[in-house]
């Protein structure tokens, strides 16, 4: 198993961010099936103000590459990305068009 962390920024206003948590609870069934299809055996989201921390568990078949290749494919996953896209900014020093930024590990109690 792997872990992966992530973050990305919500726009700064309140109304956006509880709409973008109320999405969250209702998750489309197709995008949840991308998402186990692709190797992701647990995904977690986590929100403070209107920065978003994600923690990604995944077996070894998983790739960042094949997840966005298998996304690109899917008009439904495609179809949750534009709507969410409506809810997020990009974080500075992200390339045009990238979201969730892949955080560093810079210390670990048990390693």
């Amino acid at each position: 198993m792997k872990k992966y962390y992530l973050t990305l920024d919500l726009k700064q206003d309140q109304t956006l961010i509880n709409e973008y948590i109320s999405w969250h609870k209702k998750v489309w069934d197709e995008v949840k099936e991308s998402i186990r299809a692709s190797g992701i055996t647990d995904l977690e989201i986590f929100c403070y103000s209107n920065r978003l921390f994600m923690i990604i568990t995944a077996d070894d078949s998983f790739s960042f590459e094949r997840k966005s290749a298998m996304d690109a494919s899917n008009p439904k996953v495609q179809e949750w990305e534009e709507l969410m896209w409506k809810y997020q900014q990009a974080l500075p020093g992200a390339e045009r068009g990238e979201k969730w930024m892949l955080m560093e590990n810079i210390f670990s109690l048990n390693s």
